[in-house]
Order: C-alpha cells, then sequence, then structure tokens
C-alpha cells in the first residue's frame, strides 16, 4: 500500500522504514528536510518518497484511499496538521493519528473530518525507540471500513506472535485473533487512545514500583540502621538475577537491568521526571467514572515531586524512561 507520513522523528521515521522493509510505499514530509532526506535514504528499496510540504505529500499520494500517518506530539501540533488535512483530503480517504493524542479529542475530530466523507483513526502505539525491529503493539479505534482497509499497513507494524507463549482458551469465539499478532481494533474512534492512555497510567505504576523498590535496596546500607541491619547490596546482579525467572521479569526490568549494569549509580540521570500526559488523562478518566486508582496517583505526584528534589527511585525513572523512549530529561 502507499501511505504518506508526517513528523519523522524517534518513532515515525522508523514506521516509515519498517513499512518499507515490509513492501509498502511512504511518502515523508518533516519540518525539517534534511530529517525527511535521512529516512528516504534509510527506506527499503527506494520506497521512500521526499515530500517539501503537506500539500506536496497529499499530491504524490496515487492511491484510490489516500491514507496520512501524523505522528507528531499531541496538542497543538497535531490538531493544526488534522485540520489542514481536513482542507486537503476528500470521500472516503483515511487520517491516522499515531501519537498520544487525548481521546476525547478523537471523538471530536472523526466527527468533525466525516461531514467531508473522511475517516480518522486512532492508533495508541507502544513500542518506542525499538519498535523498528521489534514491532509495535498498537491499539486503534474508528469504523470498520477504514481500519479493515488499512490493516496490511498495521499488520506489517505488528511484532507478531513471537516466541511469547499461547494464552489457553484464546480459540473461544468473539475473541479477536489480531491481539495475538500485537495489535487490536478496540472500537469506535477514541477509544485506540483511550486504552492505549490508560496502558501508560499503568506503566507509570509499574516503573514506580520497581524504581522504590531498588531505592529501598540501595538504602539497605544506611548509617540511620543498627550495623548488623546494613547490607551493601549490589543493584545490578540483583535486576539480572530477577530478570531469570521471577514473577517480576518484564521489558521494563530488562531496561532496568541494563541500565544498572552499565553504571549502578545513575550518575548520568538527574532524576527529574516528566509526565507526558496520560497519567494525567488516566486519572481524570478514574474521576469520571469513580473508579479508585490510588496505584496511579501516587505514581504521577511522585513525578511531579521529584521535580523539586529527587532520590535514588526518580533516577531509576528516567534510566527507564530513556530505555524504552529514548526519552532524554529537560535540562
Amino acid at each position: 500500500m502507499q501511505i504518506g507520513i508526517i513528523g519523522l522523528g524517534r518513532m515515525g521515521g522508523n514506521i516509515a522504514v519498517r513499512l518499507s522493509r515490509h513492501g509498502h510505499d511512504v511518502v515523508l514530509f518533516d519540518r525539517d528536510p534534511a530529517t525527511v532526506a535521512k529516512v528516504a535514504e534509510r527506506t527499503e528499496g527506494g520506497r521512500g518518497v521526499a515530500a517539501g510540504s503537506v500539500e506536496d505529500l497529499v499530491a504524490k499520494l496515487t492511491a484510490g484511499r489516500k491514507i496520512v500517518w501524523v505522528m507528531l506530539p499531541s496538542g497543538e501540533i497535531t490538531e493544526a496538521a488534522v485540520q489542514q488535512l481536513n482542507g486537503l483530503l476528500g470521500k472516503d480517504d483515511i487520517v491516522i493519528d499515531g501519537g498520544n493524542s487525548y481521546y476525547k479529542d478523537d471523538i471530536r475530530r472523526a466527527a468533525q473530518l466525516s461531514e467531508k466523507g473522511i475517516h480518522y483513526i486512532d492508533v495508541g502505539t507502544s513500542g518506542g525507540v525499538w519498535g523498528l525491529e521489534r514491532g509495535y503493539c498498537m491499539m486503534y479505534g474508528g469504523t470498520k471500513d477504514s481500519t479493515d482497509h488499512i490493516d496490511p499497513i498495521l499488520s506489517a507494524l505488528a511484532p507478531g506472535k513471537g516466541d511469547a507463549p499461547v494464552t489457553p482458551d484464546r480459540d473461544k469465539p468473539g475473541l479477536d485473533p489480531r491481539a495475538e499478532q500485537g495489535y487490536l481494533h478496540c472500537g469506535p474512534a477514541g477509544s485506540g487512545h483511550f486504552v492505549k492512555m490508560v496502558h501508560n497510567g499503568i506503566e507509570y505504576g509499574m516503573m514506580q514500583a520497581f524504581a522504590e523498590g531498588f531505592d529501598i535496596m540501595k538504602t539497605k546500607n544506611s548509617a540511620i540502621l543498627p550495623e548488623d541491619q546494613r547490607f551493601d547490596l549490589n543493584m545490578a546482579d540483583i535486576a539480572e538475577v530477577w530478570r531469570r525467572g521471577s514473577v517480576v521479569s518484564s521489558w521494563l526490568l530488562d531496561l532496568t537491568a541494563e541500565a544498572l549494569a552499565k553504571n549502578a549509580s545513575l550518575s548520568e540521570f538527574t532524576g527529574e521526571v516528566a509526565d507526558s500526559g496520560e497519567g494525567r488523562w488516566t486519572l481524570e478518566a478514574a474521576i469520571e467514572e469513580s473508579v479508585p486508582a490510588p496505584v496511579i496517583t501516587a505514581s504521577l505526584f511522585t513525578r511531579f515531586r521529584s521535580r523539586t528534589g529527587n532520590n535514588y527511585a526518580e533516577k531509576v525513572l528516567s534510566a527507564m524512561r530513556f530505555g524504552f523512549g529514548g526519552h532524554v530529561e529537560k535540562k
């Protein structure tokens, strides 16, 4: 298939390259022409075509139904791109927002674009800087017609079954086999980003639990403790042994072990931990639904606190964020 991609940052560029490796043609635009040229050069078989503007990108899409994937930061920049595309595309064309937009914005945009017959699909995309090789876990919302149409694109980006063990009883009626491949149609517009939003809220809590646990172990050698209760524990070795058969083994633990093996003090991190919005939105949804979410609440507030003074736990958080998403601390 042919698809236009707007925004060629850490994830957008790799999405373009991965699609080209699976035989898809990509038309590329970014506000930085040098970035466009670099990504086009990385694509397989000359399948990446550079565009000089959004208008140029749309003009170079020659398929019967034009498809444009927007991979930009959530908020005003994504809103502007969607509105621009609304003025350039026509009936049955498709706009995909693969960023981390607020799901209520998706609902509004889908309704607006549908007035011209344009389809809007929100794709919650997880995989970070590793997605090029590992694939991307995707949760998406939109009409059945439009999501079925782009299935070859989503299938190419998804990780596939890999070596994950088969879940018992997955052959029951009503369960979507695409979930085993790492991508899932969640429902109407907005549902994909809603599921991804909660995913990121859960991620906050998991990361915080690891961070606090390692801080407790590191501080076990504190002078405030009786001397016979002090342990000088090796954080890198503990992270490594937990990776091997422990019930808390996970990709987040893998990233923690990698960072600690490199530098157990994590001195390259300040521990000032940013939040990109999804944790806040998850709590807003919890409040609207009257659902208690104390773990996610505490983990978000800890990130706020980290910006006024921090400890080893926040450095562990920073190390994990850098590991999976390439998130660099703000200076």
